[in-house]
């Protein structure tokens, strides 16, 4: 029998993330920018399940992964990537690794709450009430009115419940197991990059 595995990404990205939250997770922690990226990547079709209203984070996201894809052929990990932006004084920059890394963070934080919002919603067909509060949690604080009322309106072009399941080739019950995997593999991966730029003085609320 064929490998299903590769028509049914919350598998993929459920496996991807723990992998990395157990490198996150280990003693001393060396992240390589090539496995963070990869793992990154394989979330970018989510936004495009949900339509019109991630539009917006879907390209940036993917954009911003790819980005870091490539720089991984010339840094090793995290750490070291953000080290050498900060002695370049180009942290802040448009287009820097160490702002994209940021937007991905925001992004892969984005992805859990609103998984977490599914989960909680069972029995409900509709996504609309699970992405509005999993955006205004995430991407919100951090949009202006024009990108804000987009989403907004966008919000009522998003599939329903079943036609995610659909597009992502799972059942409701083994689907719910992978997006709790996602939740619980993506949070200590979450709080190691909030930790790395903490640690460096360079706050994430930008």
């Amino acid at each position: 029998m064929a490998d299903s595995n590769a028509e049914r990404p919350l598998r993929k990205i459920s496996t991807a993330f723990k992998e990395l939250a157990a490198t996150v997770t280990s003693p001393s922690p060396q992240v390589p920018v090539a496995q963070f990226s990869h793992a990154c990547s394989l979330v970018s079709p989510l936004f495009g399940c949900l339509g019109i209203a991630f539009k917006f984070a879907e390209m940036d996201y993917v954009a911003k992964v790819d980005d870091l894809a490539k720089a991984s052929s010339s840094v090793s990990t995290l750490v070291v990537m953000v080290d050498k932006d900060i002695e370049a004084d180009c942290v802040r920059k448009a287009g820097s690794h160490t702002r994209n890394l940021l937007r991905i963070k925001r992004g892969l934080d984005m992805v859990k709450a609103l998984f977490e919002e599914i989960i909680a919603s069972e029995g409900s067909n509709s996504l609309k009430d699970p992405a509005s509060k999993s955006y205004a949690q995430v991407f919100a604080p951090h949009h202006g009115w024009a990108i804000r009322k987009a989403v907004s309106l966008g919000m009522y072009a998003l599939p329903t419940r079943s036609q995610l399941l659909t597009m992502l080739n799972e059942e409701e019950t083994e689907a719910k197991i992978q997006m709790q995997s996602y939740v619980n593999a993506s949070a200590p991966v979450i709080a190691y990059v909030d930790n790395l730029f903490h640690s460096k003085q360079l706050g994430i609320d930008w």
